[in-house]
């Protein structure tokens, strides 16, 4: 019986969403209703919020249709009768994974089902944000189905939710964050690929940038406007702290590949004073960039220089990355890499290690940022190179080494972390392109 009522919630909140012509949202609540049939815990507690977000949807439209119909004499009784009981039905049914049959109707998994739920919830609640404040069609469904938009944020909530579900256990991340982190370069420079063929649906904006991290910060100094990616990765960085590096930069995948295609186990003779190498090269593309436009350099030629320090980028990665089989690229000559470590101390994430840390130095071979020493291993945190990856997490054998948050637990932050990296993984899969 209450399968059957949060079914029938979800029909009716897709049939209201497509007599509003959001054909979008009538695919989301079909998506819903398809899902509510898993066992799942996470889909019962997902339901829980969005039915209950739909039961104040009737009462909103209700108090708005009972006003038009008192407003114009017409009869309004029976409408606040049907009204009620939409209302009623959709709590109703919100409130029924919490019951008794419910948590035994959606019992599987239980241990995983505020994180996975929370994930999905928060993905879409991210992409609907940055659908409706954005002038443009952002989400790519938008731009060749006009309206249909909601239905791919289904498609990448539900997306997020699977790979938190992969990422729950620490060995699990640790394999399955390089393959999600290629998928989003890929995803990325596919869309650059088709845009530079000509299909301009595929941009951004319809204009080409180069995809050089470094011009995150070089970029707007250099028109004097164009601060969105700038925003953008302060903002990252001020949610999940560095992770920025190891999650969500569209090049660090490719160094990531580079490190691994070896097989080899990270080099230890990397010289640790060579991470501020990168705030050397900050201040040179940095300048560069404003020594060219103050010298009206043409944007072309400035866009060969950007171009060619990519390049050089890119030769790391395929000569050093490789034979050390460490991220030489993003530790050593990426500025924005010493950008995000250094403004990372301002996020309240932090990995820390236990005084009953055995000093075996497992952690350290299994860290391709250089940023696990034994120096930092005896100083109780990794080096400022730290990207928050967790390959060291699941390497741990006495679970001495994790992240931390203020006020919560190992574990408990190790959940919020997660949640709040996957879903921004997911955000960018969906709005992050040239």
């Amino acid at each position: 019986m209450g399968l059957f009522l949060i079914v029938i919630s979800y029909v009716l909140l897709g049939t209201h969403a497509l007599r509003a012509g959001d054909w979008g949202l009538a695919v989301f609540m079909s998506g819903c209703a398809v899902l509510s049939f898993s066992r799942e815990r996470w889909v019962g507690n997902m339901t829980s919020v969005l039915l209950g977000f739909g039961a104040i949807i009737w009462l909103d439209r209700g108090a708005d249709l009972i006003g038009l119909r008192v407003g114009t004499g017409g009869d309004w009784v029976r409408l606040a009768l049907i009204m009620s009981a939409l209302f009623a039905l959709t709590l109703f049914a919100s409130a029924y994974s919490f019951s008794a049959a419910g948590r035994e109707r959606f019992g599987l998994n239980s241990e995983t089902g505020w994180f996975r739920a929370s994930i999905f919830l928060l993905t879409a609640l991210l992409l609907e944000i940055c659908r409706s404040k954005v002038s443009f069609p952002i989400l790519m469904l938008d731009r060749f189905f006009p309206g249909w938009g909601r239905a791919e944020i289904f498609a990448l909530a539900l997306y997020a939710s699977w790979v938190g579900g992969r990422m729950y256990d620490p060995d699990g991340s640790r394999k399955t964050r390089p393959l999600i982190w290629a998928l989003f370069s890929l995803v990325f420079f596919g869309q650059l690929g088709l845009g530079l063929a000509g299909a301009e649906m595929f941009l951004m904006t319809g204009r080409l940038h180069l995809p050089v991290p470094a011009l995150i910060a070089a970029g707007p100094v250099f028109r004097g406007s164009g601060f969105f990616m700038p925003i953008l990765f302060t903002v990252s960085v001020l949610l999940v702290g560095p992770a920025w590096c190891s999650h969500l930069c569209y090049i660090g995948a490719w160094d990531d590949v580079s490190s691994r295609v070896s097989g080899k186990k990270p080099s230890r003779k990397f010289p640790g004073t060579l991470i501020w190498l990168r705030l050397v090269l900050l201040f040179v593309v940095v300048g560069a960039a404003w020594a060219m436009r103050e010298a009206g350099v043409l944007g072309m030629t400035a866009v060969w220089w950007a171009a060619g320090f990519g390049l050089v980028g890119i030769l790391v990665m395929l000569v050093f990355s490789r034979r050390m089989g460490m991220m030489v690229h993003c530790t050593a000559f990426c500025p924005m890499g010493i950008v995000s470590n250094l403004l990372g101390r301002i996020s309240p994430w932090r990995m820390k290690i236990d005084s009953n840390c055995c000093k075996c130095l497992k952690c350290s071979k299994a860290c391709r940022y250089n940023a696990l020493k034994k120096s930092d291993i005896e100083a109780g945190r990794p080096g400022l190179s730290c990207t928050l990856c967790g390959d060291c997490v699941s390497t741990c054998s006495s679970a001495s080494i994790g992240y931390r948050l203020p006020f919560l637990s190992a574990g408990i932050s190790r959940k919020v972390f997660l949640v709040m990296v996957v879903s921004l993984h997911a955000l960018f899969l969906g709005v992050a392109r040239i």
